[in-house]
């Protein structure tokens, strides 16, 4: 049985409940995954950025992203009354129903695809809605059972900049599809980092997302660090092929270095606190490389 709603017609009360939508939605996970399908509209346009349709892209791509994250909170919310990072979230906590929940994300979900059939093209509104089928039906109930669910979420994580791109083109472009590659291969030492981290929370509810089965041990490190590896020829593919020029290159390249400084301090030492930078390196190594592409494409 859904708990009674607590929300009140007041402004706290409305205060509470928006509060409690962004945590549902996972607010600044859906601005990193809209900034990324951002750069690669503005990529894909190049020097005719039609304004009106980019701020579309962004409302749509962030409903689409905050309604797959919500459905991600339904599906997972008696596994995170488990955990310390998640017990908090208002289903678990019993501050929001799950019909509430249900009506936000089909709402977010129709009115997002919409704008992508209507405003964009039948190929953006496809591909936004297998980055949310995947990722809130396949991914999100695998990670239960195997840590190649990891492999299956990279795709829907992958997407976004793809996205952006068909938005802007109307097909696929080869902006895209860089921007999908290395947003593909950042989100393993990414994610791994995070359920490197948090391992022991994870526990708890049952997941077992690091490569090993045994979790933070000598194996995974040396997949985070391949990963990480593969990262550096590919970031730098862009300014290769012609799509950038050496600015990118050089920025690119150093940015991708020192990520890897990182993870392979992580195999040394196998310690959390080298996981944890990591983690944090990740969040600034994915908008500055998209970000040196755009802007040294622009020159």
């Amino acid at each position: 049985m859904n708990p009674a709603r607590v929300y009140s017609l007041t402004f706290p009360g409305i205060k509470a409940w928006i509060r409690d939508v962004s945590l549902l939605t996972k607010l600044r996970l859906s601005v990193l995954v809209v900034f990324s399908a951002a750069i690669g509209f503005l990529l894909a346009s190049g020097h005719s950025v039609v304004w009106n349709q980019f701020f579309l892209l962004v409302f749509g791509g962030f409903l689409v992203t905050a309604a797959s994250n919500a459905l991600n909170q339904i599906i997972e919310k008696d596994y995170d009354r488990l955990m310390d990072r998640t017990r908090g979230r208002p289903l678990p906590a019993e501050r929001m129903g799950i019909n509430e929940a249900l009506l936000i994300a089909g709402t977010f979900a129709f009115c997002g695809l919409t704008i992508f059939l209507v405003y964009f093209n039948a190929l953006s509104a496809i591909l936004s809605a297998l980055a949310l089928i995947v990722y809130a039906f396949i991914y999100t109930p695998l990670k239960r059972f195997t840590p190649a669910a990891v492999f299956v979420g990279a795709l829907p994580g992958a997407l976004p900049p793809l996205i952006g791109a068909v938005s802007a083109a109307g097909t696929f472009t080869t902006e895209g599809w860089l921007l999908f590659a290395i947003q593909f291969l950042w989100q393993f030492p990414h994610f791994w980092a995070v359920a490197w981290v948090a391992y022991d929370d994870y526990l708890k509810a049952g997941y077992y997302l690091l490569p090993s089965r045994q979790g933070r041990n000598r194996f995974s490190a040396l997949q985070i660090l391949w990963y990480t590896l593969m990262l550096v020829p590919v970031s730098v593919l862009p300014s290769v092929i012609g799509v950038s020029g050496i600015n990118s290159f050089i920025v690119n390249l150093g940015c991708s270095l020192l990520f890897l400084y990182v993870a392979i301090q992580l195999v040394y030492t196998g310690t959390i606190a080298w996981a944890r930078r990591l983690m944090f390196a990740s969040f600034l190594y994915l908008p500055l490389v998209q970000l040196s592409v755009y802007f040294d494409r622009q020159l």
